[in-house]
């Protein structure tokens, strides 16, 4: 789905990615590489395709519209480094895009070692009339593109049904994305009259009409 955001186009991707087009940046929030792994070592059933999977939807992000650069807006990994690390340094190796990490609270990853591979990392990115975080922030005059919350929406049907899905929660000066890993589960939230909910439902993205 396009959406225009102080006049700039910026399509967001049922993968949870949204694609800044004038800029050629694609922006991802909360993969947390290393998850699967931690888990499966602590006696929890995942499977271990899961690992492969969000390396499988970032890369097919990428060759969808081909980005020159890549700002992951935090928790891009769990916990500390372990196998996932070492599989995360060699698909960046087979891409070219200048990749910014805005660290989160769960990025306890030393900076050296993503110097090391050529991402760079900070607490904030600010391009333009927008600013880059993890935690939604608030700042005059500019739109925030942020993470962390990992929002969902709860759909109510007249038969009592209800439907949980991810989604790009948008407030007037801010959006915040959901979290594009697997197994990173949702932060229901109840909107207002002034915001816009984008909910994924499948390979769609659609805008939730206000009640």
């Amino acid at each position: 789905m396009k959406i225009q955001i102080q006049n700039e186009t910026f399509i967001l991707h049922p993968s949870g990615a949204v694609f800044w087009e004038s800029k050629k940046i694609i922006i991802i929030s909360d993969v947390h590489l290393g998850k699967v792994t931690h888990f499966r070592k602590h006696g929890i059933a995942i499977p271990q395709n899961a690992i492969s999977e969000n390396f499988r939807k970032i890369t097919a992000v990428l060759d969808y519209f081909l980005p020159e650069k890549i700002i992951f807006l935090g928790d891009l990994f769990h916990s500390v480094k372990n196998a996932e690390w070492n599989l995360f340094e060699e698909w960046l190796s087979i891409h070219d895009q200048e990749t910014y990490l805005i660290t989160g609270n769960h990025d306890i990853i030393d900076e050296i070692h993503y110097k090391k591979i050529g991402v760079i990392v900070t607490e904030l990115l600010e391009l333009n009339h927008f600013f880059f975080t993890h935690h939604p922030t608030e700042k005059e005059n500019l739109f925030n593109f942020s993470g962390h919350i990992h929002p969902g929406i709860v759909l109510r049907g007249l038969g009592l049904q209800t439907l949980k899905l991810r989604c790009f929660f948008c407030k007037p000066n801010q959006m915040i994305l959901p979290a594009f890993g697997e197994f990173t589960g949702k932060y229901f939230l109840k909107p207002n009259s002034e915001d816009t909910v984008y909910a994924i439902a499948g390979n769609d993205v659609v805008q939730i009409k206000k009640e």
